[in-house]
């Protein structure tokens, strides 16, 4: 059997409603592109039943692997999860919640192939409401200055990677947020590539701004320390 090249990771937290619909679009843009692939979804603890689904949908998707919490852990550790158990060559992201386009993912493989390490999506028009809007914007600008980076739009969730680059990054709690910096920290090159997004219309958004102000820049304080922290040497000789 030829091998796989592309594996596309996916946490999922209580998507039942989207799951279905979610599976066939994935289906249909992989089928295309003529090369081995597979789904994996992390089910991150879910309790509407979203791994009993994900179950049955493998029975029709050959492709389709799952992975199931006994807990919910968070974004960072199904993404993580799922990197780490992908077998492609290229490992792209995204959500469950419909909001990320599958047709997108031909648009970042594109630019691997022109020789990048990793692509990430930029949404440049939101469907959110105004405060996930302005929320977002502010905490980017934020993430940026802090970091010293310029990516657009970390918090979009539609990524692909090398899987050199990225599986031997160690993750910590609340780093899929920087996965653009930690791959340029190891030496990787990023391109920003603009993609659709779309409002939620299945399901429960588990999105709160409060919530995450504390941890967010908590987590953007590690990364900043990192990179500060981080060894840079060049051997000039070898015997």
């Amino acid at each position: 059997m030829s091998e796989i090249v592309y594996s596309v990771a996916i946490p999922v937290f209580n998507e039942v409603d989207s799951i279905d619909e979610l599976v066939s679009r994935v289906e249909s843009v992989m089928n295309k592109l003529g090369r081995r692939w597979e789904l994996i979804l992390v089910d991150d603890g879910s309790s509407d039943g979203s791994f009993a689904r994900i179950a049955e949908l493998k029975k029709r998707c050959p492709s389709l692997r799952g992975l199931k919490f006994s807990q919910n852990n968070g974004q960072t550790a199904a993404m993580a999860a799922g990197i780490k158990a992908a077998e492609g060559q290229i490992i792209i992201t995204l959500d469950a919640d419909l909001q990320n386009d599958p047709a997108d993912i031909p648009l970042l493989l594109k630019e691997l192939e022109n020789g990048y390490d990793a692509a990430v999506g930029w949404r440049k028009k939101r469907n959110d409401n105004f405060v996930r809007r302005a929320s977002s914007k502010i905490a980017n600008w934020i993430r940026n200055v802090i970091s010293s980076e310029t990516i657009k739009d970390t918090g979009c969730s539609l990524k692909a990677f090398k899987a050199a680059i990225i599986q031997p990054i160690e993750l910590y709690e609340g780093m899929h947020r920087f996965l653009p910096t930690l791959v340029k920290m190891n030496g990787g090159r990023v391109a920003e590539v603009e993609v659709s997004h779309y409002p939620r219309v299945k399901g429960v958004s588990k999105y709160n701004v409060w919530n995450r102000i504390l941890r967010s820049f908590l987590d953007l304080l590690a990364i900043r320390w990192m990179k500060w922290r981080k060894l840079r040497y060049h051997i000039d000789e070898q015997l």
